[in-house]
């Protein structure tokens, strides 16, 4: 899709990938589908719109998937990748329990890329909700041998307690972390590593044609109109979380930075519940912050960027 690159990823180094992200909800969630629109070495095969209930004040109950879509169409937009890409509606709402699937466009494409015959490996990285992952587990086990998940959420451990993305929906993240489904978590005390100044970011983002444009200012949009808010955010800084997502399949698997973990399921109040017997998941305790931004900054001054690079 981006041809300014003087470099090409092996066909038998790149991945499918689906990503699902709560686009609408904070700041942050624009920035990370860009930096994985612009990875090459990813084949993205769909882009699910999630919920975000939990904090549907500024929208409305039942309008912030539909919030997250718009969002996904405008960040393509502004990219100049206007109907490039399989864009698709997940679920509006949470899962009314641990054995009830809700039925979604998102949900759907997940089995029916799971179930393909493909040689290059499948991941789903999940930014937000975990809502249609759980319901696609629960329509089709199957998938479960098919393909990777990365889910950005979780309290740090060995505690766990309050995680807004686990807040959106607790009883699918139980579901997914009782199944088979091989699982790279990235909880609270990791993603929170890859944090930027406003200052940063006016620098070395905001001059990177319109879509570097709109990524600065909406996020100092949003900065401005959580001024109410005490002691999120921060005020003059922000953490890029989401990002986290390209950094783990991108780096090598040998840096120490993760460990295996029995998964552990979650309370009512979002604390870890041990000794459950299930399989074990990849839990990383840190991210390299430099490496994330670094990469994010050098792609998006190639291809949005004054001038040849």
């Amino acid at each position: 899709m981006f041809n300014k690159y003087k470099y090409k990823v092996p066909e038998n180094k790149k991945i499918r990938l689906i990503i699902h992200t709560d686009c609408k909800n904070e700041a942050d969630d624009q920035f990370a589908l860009v930096h994985h629109l612009m990875t090459p070495q990813f084949c993205i095969k769909g882009i699910i719109a999630g919920h975000f209930e939990a904090n549907h004040s500024f929208y409305g109950e039942r309008q912030t998937m539909q919030a997250s879509y718009d969002e996904i169409l405008k960040v393509l937009d502004l990219m100049g990748l206007k109907d490039k890409y399989n864009v698709l509606k997940g679920s509006e709402i949470p899962l009314p329990d641990e054995k009830t699937a809700l039925d979604s466009e998102g949900a759907d494409f997940i089995i029916e890329e799971a179930m393909k015959d493909d040689p290059l490996p499948l991941y789903a990285v999940f930014q937000g909700c975990l809502t249609d992952l759980a319901s696609a587990i629960l329509k089709k086990p199957e998938i479960c041998s098919r393909m990777t998940a990365v889910w950005i959420g979780g309290g740090p451990y060995p505690s766990g307690g309050y995680e807004f993305n686990l807040l959106q929906d607790i009883a699918a993240a139980n579901i997914v972390f009782s199944s088979q489904m091989p699982l790279w978590q990235i909880p609270e005390n990791a993603f929170k590593q890859t944090e930027v100044s406003l200052a940063e970011l006016q620098y070395r983002v905001a001059p990177c044609g319109e879509i570097g444009k709109y990524l600065f200012e909406q996020m100092v949009e949003f900065n401005n109109k959580m001024d109410f808010s005490v002691p999120w955010p921060h005020g003059e800084s922000w953490g890029l979380g989401d990002q986290a997502t390209v950094t783990v399949l991108l780096e090598e698997n040998n840096r120490g930075n993760y460990d295996w973990i029995p998964a552990p399921l979650f309370s009512k109040e979002m604390y870890y519940i041990y000794k459950q017997n299930n399989r074990a998941i990849r839990v990383y305790h840190t991210i390299d912050s430099r490496f994330t931004l670094e990469d994010f900054y050098a792609k998006l001054a190639i291809n949005f960027g004054k001038g040849n690079i």
